[in-house]
């Protein structure tokens, strides 16, 4: 029999070197030996190094723990791709210009976690959350 889960949790920290006072902030309470977190998470990450990944961190009974990696937030993503920040009042001021083919490279990467399989429905969905901050869309 698996053993039971006890505390589970989404933490978004820096790829390859989570902070030590973030995941004793979030996981002190779960027992857990922080140090292991820290080397499964860094090790898992170290690829994407720069990015801000999301995990969600299952705590069991025994204190053992599994780690499932997200994708970064979607609008980091776009940010990212800007080279800047989101609007401080979308809808007044612009932040700046996606092209379609940034727009799909975005979708593209965070297809894995949308409701959707379709490239053109993940577009739409990051279509939104750009017009939220304040980014147009140019062909």
């Amino acid at each position: 029999m698996p053993p039971k889960k006890t505390f589970r949790v989404t933490i978004e920290m820096p790829a390859g070197d989570a902070p030590m006072m973030d995941l004793g902030k979030m996981l002190g309470q779960s027992g857990v030996n922080l140090v292991e977190v820290k080397r499964a998470y860094d090790a898992a990450t170290a690829t994407q190094r720069g990015d801000l990944v999301p995990a969600v961190i299952t705590v069991f009974e025994d204190r053992t723990f599994e780690l499932r990696l997200k994708t970064p937030p979607t609008s980091f993503l776009i940010k990212k791709a800007l080279g800047g920040k989101g609007s401080a009042a979308p809808g007044h001021d612009g932040a700046g210009r996606l092209t379609r083919a940034e727009l799909r490279a975005v979708a593209e990467r965070k297809l894995p976690d949308l409701n959707t399989t379709d490239i053109e429905a993940a577009m739409r969905i990051i279509t939104g959350t750009a017009r939220s901050m304040g980014v147009s869309i140019v062909d």
